[in-house]
């Protein structure tokens, strides 16, 4: 998904200043459109992937949905939603290494750039964020339902937790272990075994990519 809520955020600024009550009608729109791409997703998930390798996704996709479909249904915290929605921006560097990895370009120059772009906008658009929503939830408890407050803590601890361990899969595995070392005879054995596709998936590529959002 190409995710227009960065710039909707800068040009209607309200709907951060007032998370509750601040937005367009077309701000909801987008939430409800989100909703509908994470059902899909999970749907393909299900149909396509076996559980033990999506259940983190599915767990993720099940909490973004419950905080959307919340927002979406009551007409409020859609500006809060469309600030979770950032997060968003930095899948499309996710899905840009997973394309790298399934064309063989790893490693590369590319996916050496990718994997540190996929870095950085994970502490911008993922960390921060989170950050922002938990501050303002922490500040404004005493204005939202308790029920609410559980549920956005909740989603807010599962993705948090989340983007953390991707963020440290990705600086060791796609980061760190992609850096050029001087061939040694001990050594290229173990490179050809970290770079080899042809005969499987890669345990280290396929872990740091199991979560794309």
């Amino acid at each position: 998904m190409s995710p227009p809520h960065a710039p909707s955020l800068s040009l209607y600024p309200q709907m951060a200043a007032d998370p509750i009550h601040g937005h367009p009608r077309w701000a909801l729109v987008l939430v409800a459109v989100s909703v509908g791409y994470f059902l899909a997703d999970g749907a393909d998930l299900l149909w396509n992937q076996t559980l033990g390798k999506t259940w983190d996704l599915l767990c993720h996709h099940l909490v973004v949905v419950s905080c959307l479909s919340t927002a979406v249904l009551s007409g409020h915290y859609v500006g809060f939603s469309m600030v979770s929605l950032l997060l968003e921006l930095n899948s499309a560097c996710l899905h840009l290494q997973k394309l790298l990895l399934l064309s063989h370009q790893a490693p590369s120059l590319a996916f050496s750039v990718t994997s540190w772009a996929s870095l950085a906008t994970l502490a911008l658009f993922r960390l921060v964020p989170l950050g922002w929503m938990s501050l303002w939830l922490f500040r404004q408890h005493h204005q939202v339902p308790l029920a609410l407050v559980t549920l956005g803590g909740i989603g807010l601890v599962t993705v948090g937790i989340m983007s953390i361990i991707l963020g440290i899969r990705i600086l060791v595995n796609d980061v760190l272990q992609s850096r050029p070392h001087p061939p040694s005879p001990g050594r290229e054995k173990t490179r050809g075994t970290r770079t080899r596709r042809d005969n499987g998936p890669v345990t280290r590529n396929s872990s740091t990519l199991s979560l794309k959002d």
